[in-house]
């Protein structure tokens, strides 16, 4: 059994799919980031870094794994799933994996915060996010041209991790037009049911986006 943390973001959605892709039994609990369950002792002891996903798994003597990365290549080796095992066919994976790590989803970010959170808005911040943002899924767009998924043929932990981000593209301001190859993915992994499935866990909020725009830019300004 995995124990999920999560909460409704696509650094959490990310997990949620994986596990719903892999078949793995999981109980999710929902922190409330705007109350900082994050930072309280208990989950800091699952993740020192009080960020969300982290996972605990039951089966392995209650080992704990934060960083969405790092649960992502967890739990496809535990599975054997969505991550080959050829070595070539392997590093390509990772190296989409980190493109998603290390410049998607931090660009994206800052693209949300600054474009719709920030209770100052300061146009350089949010071209020259929204613009990497765009620059970013161009580059994945040349990629997909010649391949059905990030990786290559095959559907993999790369396309897990990143799906969840460029789904909320217009949220952040970023415009995918002209980028066919990016839509046709995009639109082929909405209809996979992990996905749909993912996506509500933990349940979308009852709040609206403009009572979540409020309570966040409140986390921001902290």
């Amino acid at each position: 059994m995995i124990e999920l943390y999560t909460a409704g973001t696509p650094n959490g959605y990310k997990i949620s799919i994986a596990l719903e892709e892999m078949g793995l039994p999981y109980e999710y609990h929902a922190l409330d980031l705007m109350a900082a369950d994050q930072k309280k002792p208990e989950y800091l002891a699952i993740n020192p870094n009080g960020r969300i996903p982290a996972i605990v798994d039951k089966d392995n003597d209650d080992f704990a794994v934060f960083e969405s990365g790092a649960i992502l290549i967890y739990l496809a080796e535990k599975t054997g799933k969505f991550l080959p095992t050829e070595p070539k066919k392997k590093s390509q994976v990772l190296q989409w994996l980190m493109f998603q790590m290390g410049g998607v989803g931090p660009m994206m970010g800052q693209a949300n915060v600054f474009y719709r959170y920030f209770p100052e808005k300061i146009p350089a911040a949010i071209e020259r996010y929204q613009n990497e943002g765009r620059r970013l899924f161009e580059v994945m767009n040349g990629q997909l041209a010649n391949n059905r998924y990030l990786a290559g043929d095959e559907y993999t932990i790369a396309d897990i991790s990143t799906w969840p981000w460029v789904r909320i593209h217009e949220w952040s301001g970023v415009d995918i037009s002209g980028l066919e190859h990016l839509q046709r993915w995009v639109d082929e992994l909405a209809q996979r049911p992990a996905c749909q499935k993912g996506l509500l866990v933990p349940p979308p909020s009852n709040l609206s986006d403009e009572e979540k725009a409020k309570q966040i830019s409140k986390m921001v300004t902290k």
